[in-house]
């Protein structure tokens, strides 16, 4: 019996899980689920071995991982260090959808020396996005053409059928603290081979309106640092690369009300947020004048209308209300977090919808021409979620690849290998997870 330990029984591990245990009984596997707290893994899934587990219990957890044969770490990302040491340690395979790191790749040598292996980013972004275009890159380089550009979007979104009266179209379907700091972090691309940045207060202004068939206009932003994929992808003679997040159109134009007000800060704590209302939130970060309201103040500050979209879709969100915002301390963006969830929580007959979109620019003897592919997944409703499908299944076939010795990587990797991908995109694709492509001359 080949046995399967799970760190983490959260949303994004659902599909994971049940995807594992339709299959253990076929394949004789028995899937232990590690939580700190038990009770509501137990609800979830009664017919899978519950245990207590805290990775900070270093011989209790280490006794656990050495009686696996994988584990797979659906841990907070800070915390899977830990769980790679272990596994490194004691000779175990280990899978994650995180990015990968440079303390976790540095354990690679010690994983390969024991005949094991560690496959990061296995998820949807990283993860899908990943297997998806590396099939495409590797097609056009084999066929012989030369890639000149490539372009990769992805978001996690409402699905149409709950759009009507929600100005935003969009609610959190993901870590909502991500979305809140998205952008804060270090954003370079390479276009037309000069390298290029956007600092945060740019971000939101930046934009690509991007067409999906049969889904209508998206518009997108710059996502981290892209060059890292240079080397990743091996695409260090290429002239354009782009990563980004796609958000439904208008969103953009709205977000970046918070970030030019100060909103989303998270580097200081804010006074008196027991007693504070979503009004004075706001106000906090507006000029002091008694005799205008907040709504002018901020309309004025930005010099947007008071009944622009902009104001509507922060009315929407009773961002001007008396409410108090319902916590005692936090930071700028931890309080504008707490304050949208109030909005932006999926209700149980919330459906939401993933996006992803690549476009391959290459050059065929001379000619140009572009690839454009794109994948289009629905939630069933706020539980089986498309996030939680696209970042669990992917897992879960990885997992069933190992166990059934199909799969036998050593080391620390991301599925940008051939023997990786390939296998998962196939039982993907099999289950509707498909990707349309079109190709134009350009």
């Amino acid at each position: 019996m080949k046995k399967v330990l799970i760190l983490g029984a959260g949303r994004s591990s659902t599909s994971l899980i049940q995807y594992l245990l339709e299959h253990a009984i076929e394949n004789d596997w028995n899937i232990t689920i590690g939580e700190k707290v038990t009770a509501i893994a137990k609800m979830k899934f009664p017919e899978a071995d519950i245990i207590p587990f805290d990775i900070f219990e270093t011989e209790h957890a280490r006794e656990h991982v050495k009686n696996a044969d994988l584990v797979i770490s659906m841990v907070p990302a800070s915390l899977h260090i830990h769980v790679a040491k272990l596994c490194a340690e004691v000779g175990r395979d280990m899978l994650t959808a995180s990015y990968l790191t440079e303390e976790i790749q540095a354990l690679s040598d010690q994983f390969a020396e024991k005949g094991n292996q560690c496959i990061m980013e296995l998820g949807l972004d990283p993860g899908i996005d990943h297997m998806s275009a590396m099939k495409v890159l590797d097609r056009i380089k084999n066929e012989g053409h030369k890639l000149t550009a490539f372009e990769t979007f992805t978001g996690g979104l409402l699905a149409d059928n709950k759009l009507a009266n929600n100005p935003w179209e969009y609610k959190f379907t993901w870590n909502p603290r991500n979305v809140v700091l998205a952008g804060t972090g270090n954003v370079k691309f390479i276009q037309e081979g000069r390298y290029k940045y956007i600092p945060y207060h740019r971000l939101f202004k930046r934009t690509e309106v991007i067409h999906i068939p049969g889904h209508g206009y998206f518009e997108g932003y710059a996502n981290r640092d892209s060059l890292k994929y240079l080397d990743l992808y091996n695409l260090r003679d290429i002239k354009t690369l782009y990563r980004g997040t796609l958000r439904r159109t208008g969103f953009c134009k709205a977000w970046d009300i918070f970030v030019q007000i100060g909103a989303t800060a998270d580097d200081y704590q804010m006074e008196g947020v027991g007693q504070m209302t979503h009004r004075q939130f706001i106000n906090s970060f507006l000029l002091y004048n008694p005799h205008d309201s907040v709504e002018l103040k901020l309309a004025h500050y930005l010099n947007i209308g008071l009944e622009s979209e902009e104001m509507y879709k922060l009315q929407w969100l009773d961002l001007f209300s008396d409410e108090l915002v319902g916590i005692e301390e936090g930071t700028p963006a931890q309080i504008l977090e707490h304050i949208l969830k109030k909005k932006w929580t999926l209700d149980q007959e919330d459906r939401d919808m993933i996006v992803m979109w690549h476009k391959f620019n290459y050059l065929d003897n001379g000619r140009p021409k572009e690839i454009q592919s794109h994948m289009v997944a629905v939630g069933d409703d706020a539980i089986k979620t498309a996030m939680s499908k696209t970042v669990g299944l992917p897992l879960g076939i990885a997992a069933k690849l190992i166990l059934t010795n199909e799969l036998k990587t050593t080391g620390v990797n991301i599925p940008t290998k051939k023997e990786i991908y390939e296998p998962i995109l196939k039982e993907l694709e099999q289950m509707g997870f498909e990707f349309s492509e079109r190709e134009t001359i350009s």
